[in-house]
């Protein structure tokens, strides 16, 4: 029986283009008004039920590499890919979701919320200009010289023009205006493509380095390692003194929660450790509640298996 590697509960870009390529071939639900939604739902299992019928494979629903390959003509996607699908669910955004100095941030956007605060934002957007001249003004319209205005100025000038443009008491929201500008610049394809290069290049390398250093050669492990240089930044040296003295001869999936725990021990807000021991867990054991929606990271292509 092959490998299942998408299954209800999965969602994002990769459901998306599953979803296109089922609506294209003809098998999405016709009484459906929006069936690309990203997100793998009975309707999508039944698409994918549809197109395996047609083609003779077995109808469980599930996209296992031989029914991808039919819905797309293309290999599947990779370990970075889906690690970043699931990373990107967890911190709630799409490549056009852009919010306000919520957390000291200045502004938050992108699959992985690029910010400002942390000088990627302004990388992402210097390399648009690079690739696309004339695309990030093209998309912000009117709102360009106030935003290249912005870029020219001294990191605490810039978070405090986010912060004070920034709405609500958490002041998460940005004006319509701003978030419907970088919605458009976000929708664009060279925007997309510059921002999954700079996650595989900032956080998905680092993390495969972290990986190795704590013996990890799992999708999971390699997934943990991922999130965790996402949300964190890194992992932390105390994490790894402290896998150095977890049990001798322990498997990779006994060793996943243990470096969860670590993590979240080494997390310096300590406001902050449920939610990334939330995250960590749900990827450790491969199953769990973040940010109230469950988890089951096998839908997500995510399992115990080496990581090629």
């Amino acid at each position: 029986m092959e490998r299942s590697y998408f299954s209800k509960g999965c969602r994002g870009e990769i459901v998306i283009r599953l979803q296109q390529a089922l609506q294209q071939q003809g098998f999405a639900p016709p009484v459906l008004v929006k069936f690309v939604d990203g997100d793998f739902g009975e309707k999508t299992a039944t698409a994918v039920r549809g197109l395996q019928e047609a083609r003779g494979f077995t109808a469980s629903g599930e996209i296992d590499a031989r029914t991808w390959n039919a819905a797309l003509d293309a290999p599947l996607p990779s370990l970075f890919e889906r690690a970043l699908q699931l990373t990107a669910d967890f911190e709630g955004h799409g490549f056009g979701l852009a919010q306000g100095n919520f957390d000291g941030a200045g502004i938050t956007w992108g699959i992985i919320g690029f910010t400002l605060a942390g000088g990627e934002l302004q990388r992402v957007m210097q390399e648009i200009d690079r690739r696309a001249p004339g695309t990030v003004d093209a998309a912000f319209g009117a709102l360009a010289p106030e935003w290249r205005s912005v870029l020219a100025k001294k990191q605490r000038e810039q978070i405090a023009w986010a912060d004070g443009i920034s709405l609500g008491t958490s002041k998460a929201r940005l004006p319509p205006p701003w978030v419907q500008v970088f919605a458009r610049l976000g929708a664009l394809p060279v925007t997309q493509q510059v921002q999954i290069d700079a996650a595989r290049e900032k956080y998905f390398e680092p993390a495969l380095r972290s990986a190795q250093r704590l013996g990890l050669h799992t999708e999971r492990g390699i997934a943990l390692c991922f999130d965790t240089h996402v949300q964190s930044g890194s992992v932390r040296p105390e994490v790894f003194q402290a896998a150095a003295d977890f049990p001798a001869g322990a498997t990779e999936g006994d060793r996943l929660p243990l470096l969860a725990q670590a993590i979240a021990q080494a997390v310096s807000r300590p406001q902050f450790r449920a939610d990334v021991l939330a995250r960590r867990m749900c990827i450790a054991t491969g199953s769990g509640r973040v940010h109230g929606a469950d988890y089951k990271v096998a839908s997500w292509g995510l399992g115990l298996f080496r990581a090629e």
